[in-house]
């Protein structure tokens, strides 16, 4: 009996794929208007990114789905940009210096007054390795006082030097905290830039100041500051390169300054919507299938664009319009059925995935629904372009349930190639669902030139090929949905990545940082790769890196300057934060 009624189910499963009503019509509706310019680029936290977040929500009431959330809305904040109040202001003695024209807070500053004598400590570096034997800091007393020091490194354009790892803003600012300087004074000389260009007050992503001031001079005021030590920026870059070992200057200049840098907040949010089941048996499990709507707006500088001096709509109809139209029209049939013998089906369009996967990661952080009882999501992001000559569809996350090949081969068909990759980890919004411990599938059919660019458009997408892969889809999550049993979840392998010399190059703990985490209060871990550096030294998901090797760690970009500093097979002491407990981890990379 119990057979017969296995194949019942299968069989209706079946002929629902065949009688689905997903059409490339419908899809070219939902994507022309998301990737239309009137909503130019769905950016989080702009009208255009509301309006889409309306359009989905109105699409699931117009199909009776029940809203979750604030009448479908699950909001939260994100910082979208940096500006400057009008208290910011620098003295060097009595010459009042102009913000904007010859100085600037460096988005990196923490805000505060100080009024201080100068140190110049060279480069600002403390490096104590076999190749490099250099510490500006050496029988120099900064404590409390503002410290001047050059941008880069005096092998400024070896790509493989081995001071890369020192030379970056923020790395100096770390030094400058550990010798207790309150203040920092950055100059460029004329190697580093030779038009002494003020750096752009830009917000990247998440929280990334520090916890002093720390301020971006011209190379006039510099040598303002040294003009009574009877040498320049200029002379001391020169000898710098050249000697490659500190040199004392000294200033009798005093500094007074406040920088007061204001973060920029926005509401955004995600829409959620869910078809109740009818079974019992499935009443509190829950299939989850979502699709990021947000993209990069404008684009330009910092925004993710691959063409950042093009100031243009970024319209993303792959990215991710095609998703989102995708989600809907899987939302629609199971909308459609009188009854729902399955599980319950949540459907999520995830905000602000662009800036860093922040919309399921709050999710899942903030869950509607117990997360324990979420047996699998799926994940639709750029699914637009399947080649129409040689069509393939990439399933990512098929290790993630030791039942998903087996599964999968059982859904293949003549027209559409599957290929496979096991990893739960990537960059979608479906790695914060698997680090979770919940079974994940990302469909997706490749990237293409016009990614991230102002000609992903809607004219581009391969709408019948869509409607393939979006039935395909459907009757995956259907079949997954009234399933006896449930998937068994099954952790992935990461790949280790081992340091190299060359500008950008870091070791791995094997983490996955808490994006979205602005709390400046430490590192956050997501998750921690089986296997990994990070496991065998003790380290838990949940955990808040809040130091390495005695060094404070207050947010992601604290975490890679110092994780720059270090190499493969060292020993390093890693200070977390458990349960409101300090433990000392030690951890060898």
């Amino acid at each position: 009996m119990k057979t017969i009624i296995t194949i019942i189910i299968l069989f209706f499963a079946i002929n629902i794929y065949a009688q689905s009503g997903i059409t490339a019509k419908e899809l070219k509706t939902h994507v022309s208007y998301l990737a239309s310019d009137e909503l130019k680029g769905r950016k989080t936290g702009t009208d255009g990114g509301v309006k889409a977040a309306e359009y989905i929500r109105n699409d699931f009431k117009e199909n009776k789905l029940e809203l979750l959330g604030d009448n479908g809305f699950q909001y939260f904040e994100v910082t979208t940009g940096v500006q400057l109040e009008k208290t910011n202001s620098l003295k060097i003695n009595d010459f009042s210096a102009k913000t904007w024209e010859d100085n600037i807070p460096m988005v990196i500053s923490g805000n505060g007054k100080l009024s201080s004598k100068v140190v110049f400590v060279g480069y600002g570096f403390d490096i104590d390795t076999d190749s490099i034997k250099w510490n500006d800091y050496k029988n120099i007393n900064v404590k409390g006082k503002w410290v001047l020091i050059l941008r880069g490194d005096p092998e400024i354009h070896n790509r493989q030097s081995f001071y890369i790892p020192y030379s970056s803003d923020r790395s100096k600012v770390l030094t400058a905290l550990k010798y207790e300087a309150a203040g920092v004074l950055f100059v460029s000389g004329m190697e580093f830039d030779k038009k002494d260009n003020l750096e752009e007050l830009k917000y990247g992503r998440g929280n990334a100041q520090m916890q002093i001031p720390v301020i971006h001079i011209k190379r006039q005021l510099a040598n303002k500051i040294l003009e009574k030590s009877k040498t320049d920026i200029e002379t001391i870059e020169a000898q710098l390169i050249e000697k490659k070992e500190p040199i004392l200057v000294k200033t009798k200049a005093k500094v007074s300054a406040e920088v007061n840098i204001k973060y920029i907040k926005a509401k955004t949010q995600n829409v959620v919507a869910i078809r109740r089941s009818n079974n019992k048996a499935f009443s509190n499990e829950y299939i989850v299938v979502g699709a990021h709507y947000d993209h990069l707006g404008m684009g330009g500088q910092n925004s993710g664009s691959r063409m950042p001096d093009t100031i243009a709509v970024h319209n993303g109809a792959d990215d991710n319009a095609s998703g989102v139209a995708t989600l809907l029209e899987i939302a629609e049939e199971f909308a459609k059925r009188k009854t729902n013998n399955g599980r319950n089906i949540i459907f999520i369009a995830f905000g602000a995935e662009e800036m860093g996967l922040i919309g399921s990661s709050y999710f899942v952080n903030n869950s509607l629904v117990d997360l324990k009882s979420i047996k699998c999501m799926i994940n639709l992001d750029m699914v637009g372009r399947l080649d129409k000559k040689s069509p393939v569809l990439t399933i990512a996350g098929t290790g993630t349930a030791e039942e998903f090949n087996e599964f999968l081969d059982k859904n293949k068909n003549d027209k559409i190639k599957f290929v496979y990759s096991p990893g739960g980890f990537g960059a979608s919004d479906h790695s914060s669902f698997y680090m979770q411990d919940i079974p994940v599938l990302f469909f997706n059919t490749g990237a293409h030139a016009d990614y991230h660019t102002p000609f992903d458009d809607v004219e581009t997408i391969n709408y019948d090929g869509q409607e393939q892969l979006s039935k395909i889809v459907f009757d995956i999550t259907n079949q997954l949905s009234i399933r006896s049993e449930a998937l068994t979840f099954k952790e992935t392998a990461g790949k280790a990545t081992g340091r190299k010399h060359g500008r950008g190059y870091k070791v791995t703990l094997g983490i996955i940082p808490g994006y979205g985490d602005d709390s400046n209060t430490g590192l956050r871990v997501d998750g921690v790769r089986k296997d990994g550096p990070a496991e065998i030294g003790g380290m838990q998901k949940g955990d808040r890196i809040v130091a390495i090797n005695g060094e404070e760690v207050l947010n992601i970009y604290d975490y890679m300057e110092l994780l720059g500093k270090l190499s493969a097979g060292q020993n390093a002491t890693v200070d977390v934060k458990r349960n409101n407990e300090k433990i000392v981890l030690l951890i060898k990379l």
